[in-house]
């Protein structure tokens, strides 16, 4: 990543041990299974307990930049055999489930704290930085499911759903004049999007205020075409 020129905001890049975030160390899976294992016990105890390590050996894998984690890897760092982790998940797509569904209600978490601006257009903007901290917290899970996405109808359904719910979180932020603009709701879901998030950060190599920033004004200048006669007010043609 480094070399002899560094592009624009690299300094500023998180390291690898910063991007250990909370779902990668597992925290959260960990106070799931230590509730499910206090309702439970013998047999189901050590099942759920063995479920648990297998789930959060894989999310530290990918935390630690391995997209594709492998049964053996994910056994290794477990503590379990091999086929332990095929026993408990019939298959590596039913691992990637976890990561996702966790994905979207960590997101939905992040986004759905209680906004501070008294105007919708202030709101968006807001949104901006929630999902600024949402994208860099889950950066690697997300990029995971990129890479697995393509073979598995499930991960399709589920980042559709994904995307889904981050724009409907949008849409409760506008006025219902301003949402019944679909060529605006289109754009702003594509510059509030992970994928335009991804391009800034890591193909455009801009630090995560500068990313912010860049995404601020050009939502300010599509904003301020909304209105009579504004470049966003004509009527949407298929």
């Amino acid at each position: 990543m480094m070399g002899a020129m560094m592009p624009i905001g690299a300094c500023d890049r998180p390291s690898l041990r910063e991007r250990m975030n909370d779902l990668g160390k597992g925290s959260s899976f960990r106070l799931t299974a230590a509730k499910m294992a206090d309702e439970a016990d013998g047999r189901k105890h050590r099942s759920q307990k063995s479920q648990a390590r297998i789930v959060n050996a894989m999310l530290e894998l990918v935390a630690q930049g391995n997209l594709e984690p492998s049964a053996d890897q994910i056994a290794d760092i477990a503590k379990v055999s091999r086929r332990s982790v095929f026993r408990h998940f019939k298959d590596m797509d039913t691992l990637y489930r976890e990561m996702t569904d966790s994905i979207a209600s960590t997101m939905g978490l992040i986004v759905l704290q209680p906004f501070q601006a008294a105007d919708w257009a202030g709101r968006v903007l807001e949104l901006v930085d929630r999902r600024a901290v949402g994208f860099e917290k889950m950066k690697l899970f997300l990029l995971a499911g990129q890479v697995h996405r393509h073979r598995s109808p499930y991960l399709k359904g589920s980042h559709a759903q994904f995307v889904q719910m981050l724009r409907q979180i949008l849409l409760g932020l506008l006025p219902k004049d301003v949402a019944r603009n679909a060529d605006l709701i289109d754009a702003l879901d594509m510059l509030l999007s992970f994928e335009t998030w991804s391009r800034l950060r890591d193909d455009q190599g801009l630090s995560i205020a500068r990313s912010k920033r860049v995404l601020k004004q050009a939502i300010q200048s599509m904003l301020a075409g909304e209105g009579p006669g504004g470049a966003w007010h004509a009527d949407a043609e298929d």
